[in-house]
């Protein structure tokens, strides 16, 4: 059991975070505060390859393993996670769902694109009554010859505004015996005719990153766009939300390390009653518990790094990262925030975007209700992973990187 990280992710480490501290960090406050994603943000992480990280180089990748892709989120979203957030819907839910369930022909058209950063790509799942009862969504497809007809709403989309193409899970059986069974995934061109996008203002957090709704008004998309078959949309979404959760786990992570070190920092130097409040036994405790936390959410996303590298599903080691990760973030932002006392409270320091930001990862993606329900399943019995049409392939260094 080796736990060293290898030269090759030291390396994806280090450029990661030098571009989110060199690139991002100073002007992150400024755009944090007008609510509007940063304009450069994207088009740079396409340069350096970030957004095409653990893909095969063949489809216009970097050939890094996926354990890669958790290192480089829990850099970015040490910093802010509107950074993650494009990861998570653009590497996560899109390009990895498509790497996973998409033709060659499907690869050769949109992958390459979306691995490049050439193309934007999201994940358009949810919708406004539906939470998270997947099966019950109401946009919908009809077949009409060589097309489908699409007609629906979605809501609550990363990257809605800014993305090009979206991958797409929608009901095309409606009368199916199980609703699971009546829904199908496309990868829908959002410049198509009948699309429509917006942005949604006022959030509590993420406040750089851009999350909106995608309308669909008789919208004609190709049979070729289907991913997998009719009927394989829940497990096609399922799948997306696995590769989304390890994004969310390792990027939430990078919240409780900014919280750790921001809290040490300040410590060391404010002063109470004589001495540096890191002498402070309560304050000892609080930061203890910060770089426990630290640990223990990094083993749980490596792990599920290296399951993915091994080819084997990681759906409920995911659902451990994901609710202990986002859970522990939160927490430790509010101690940082404690920490920090009155100046914790205003955004002349990061602890309080930090803690904003960090709620969301709670509820979106499988809140974490939802994760106690699946992780109880296993524990009891009841829930086994079926083997897939279509599994995530296992890392091989010399196909990746050929």
């Amino acid at each position: 059991m080796d736990f060293s990280l290898s030269p090759e992710h030291q390396m994806v480490q280090k450029m990661v975070r030098d571009f989110a501290r060199k690139e991002i960090a100073p002007v992150i406050k400024e755009y944090d505060r007008k609510q509007e994603p940063i304009p450069f943000a994207l088009q740079r992480m396409g340069e350096l390859g970030i957004l095409g990280i653990c893909l095969p180089v063949r489809y216009g990748g970097q050939g890094m393993d996926y354990i890669s892709l958790g290192l480089a989120c829990e850099e970015l979203e040490a910093v802010d996670t509107s950074l993650r957030v494009a990861m998570s819907v653009h590497t996560g839910l899109c390009s990895l769902n498509l790497f996973q369930w998409g033709t060659e022909e499907q690869k050769q058209k949109f992958l390459i694109p979306l691995a490049k950063g050439e193309k934007i790509g999201c994940g358009a799942f949810t919708e406004s009554g539906m939470g998270s009862d997947v099966a019950a969504m109401t946009t919908s497809a009809k077949r009409d010859g060589d097309f489908y007809i699409l007609n629906g709403e979605k809501m609550w989309i990363s990257l809605a505004s800014k993305a090009d193409l979206a991958m797409v899970t929608v009901k095309t059986n409606p009368s199916a015996r199980k609703a699971s069974d009546g829904l199908s995934t496309f990868i829908v061109d959002l410049h198509s005719e009948g699309v429509k996008t917006g942005d949604l203002h006022g959030k509590l957090g993420v406040r750089a990153g851009a999350t909106g709704w995608i309308s669909f008004t008789d919208v004609k998309v190709p049979v070729a766009n289907r991913i997998g078959e009719e009927g394989e949309g829940f497990k096609i979404t399922m799948s997306g939300f696995d590769h989304g959760r390890y994004t969310v786990a390792s990027g939430a992570t990078g919240i409780v390390r900014a919280c750790l070190e921001a809290s040490v920092k300040y410590a060391k130097t404010r002063k109470t009653f004589g001495k540096p409040i890191a002498e402070h036994q309560l304050i000892q405790e609080k930061i203890a518990k910060m770089a426990q936390d630290y640990e223990i959410a990094r083993l749980l996303y490596s792990q599920v790094g290296w399951l993915k590298n091994e080819g084997k599903r990681p759906t409920r080691e995911t659902s451990y990262a994901k609710k202990f990760a986002t859970e522990a973030s939160f927490n430790a932002a509010a101690e940082a925030i404690q920490i920090h006392g009155a100046y914790g409270f205003s955004d002349e320091y990061d602890v309080e975007r930090y803690l904003r930001n960090s709620k969301g990862a709670i509820i979106y993606e499988g809140s974490s209700e939802i994760q106690s329900l699946i992780q109880a399943g296993y524990a009891l019995g009841e829930r086994t992973d079926k083997p897939l049409r279509c599994e995530l392939p296992a890392y091989d260094e010399e196909y990746w990187q050929g």
